[in-house]
């Protein structure tokens, strides 16, 4: 790894990682299922997509900035 690069480290601990994943997959179906519809959809399928996505690579953006971390260790 050369001097001036970044690695993304891990920052999405277990018990988060489920319920980014379970909320995830559940506002996707709702509007999938059209349970909601116009805006709300659209909302569900934005926060659906991004909590599935961050569960799934265990990286969140947002919280690298604030600096919050739930995972059991820190990856260098």
């Amino acid at each position: 790894m050369s001097k001036g690069e970044k690695t993304m480290t891990n920052n999405v601990g277990g018990m988060d990682r489920g319920v980014r994943i379970v909320v995830g997959i559940a506002l996707l179906v709702l509007g999938l299922l059209h349970v909601v519809t116009g805006t709300l959809a659209i909302v569900a399928y934005v926060v659906g997509a991004v909590a599935l996505i961050t569960g799934m690579i265990r990286f969140c953006p947002a919280w690298s900035v604030f600096g919050i971390n739930t995972g059991s260790a820190v990856h260098k």
